[in-house]
């Protein structure tokens, strides 16, 4: 797939503007040797003779883009102000209220990379249940069947002592988390089902989903999962290794 998209690229360096702008970013990101030369001929064969600067472009244009999504989330972040990811409306809270370390984590049952983290979420859980603020959000942007889980999740919390085991239950899920699947996880853990089926249609739990999504629109977030950890932003998988480090970063 790359290669085919490299070969499309090449055929269309015949543009004088197009070598110009691609010799530019090429000089911007730092792949251009110094002593190049910004002549017309010389940046078409150059640039013609080394097709893999395309690619290396791409992904530093990538990885600029990235990093200046993530200033401009945590910029957001600062403007919102943490209590609003504690708002018992649309998060399951627990561990100590006054303590200065927080991890709020975005999730939807159905995300693979939410998943993916799991194991080293439920590890710093259970260490650190006593001494961290934890905010568990619903954001299900996977489909009906997400809403669904979300939904079930949101009302489990009338039932407060099963939610947790009920949470890593769903997560812990290989494949789709439908309503069957939902039902049976909650059965599991010691939930009342037919109490559950009861509380999801309260509606305040469409509030709360509406609410959430709302909070990561201003937050600019947009997919999950999405961790705040002691008030910093980290799209994406996390690693035992990376949570523990940004854990004892000092609060922001």
């Amino acid at each position: 797939m790359i290669g085919q998209w490299k070969i499309a690229l090449v055929g269309m360096l015949g543009g004088a503007a197009l070598a110009l702008a691609l010799l530019f970013c090429a000089a911007t990101f730092g792949l251009m040797p110094h002593n190049a030369t910004l002549e017309g001929k010389a940046i078409r064969a150059y640039l013609l003779s080394h097709p893999e600067l395309i690619i290396d472009m791409q992904v530093a244009l990538q990885e600029q883009e990235a990093e200046t999504t993530q200033r401009e989330q945590q910029a957001a972040l600062r403007k919102i102000g943490m209590k609003a990811f504690f708002d018992p409306r649309i998060a399951f809270l627990t561990g100590p209220a006054n303590t200065k370390t927080t991890f709020v984590e975005f999730f939807d049952y159905n995300c693979p990379y939410c998943r993916a983290s799991l194991p080293a979420v439920k590890k710093y859980y259970e260490a650190h249940k006593h001494d961290t603020r934890f905010s568990f959000i619903e954001f299900p942007i996977k489909g009906p069947n997400s809403i669904v889980a979300a939904r079930a999740s949101l009302a489990a919390r009338k039932q407060p002592e099963h939610y947790i085991d009920f949470h890593f239950a769903l997560m812990n899920e290989e494949g789709m988390v439908t309503e069957g699947t939902v039902f049976a996880d909650a059965a599991k853990v010691g939930l009342n089902v037919a109490k559950l089926k009861a509380d999801m249609n309260d509606p305040a739990i469409d509030s709360a989903i509406d609410i959430a999504h709302k909070l990561a629109l201003r937050a600019k977030i947009d997919g999950t999962p999405t961790f705040l950890m002691n008030g910093r932003l980290h799209p994406g998988v996390v690693s035992e290794t990376e949570l523990a480090d940004m854990m004892k970063a000092k609060p922001v």
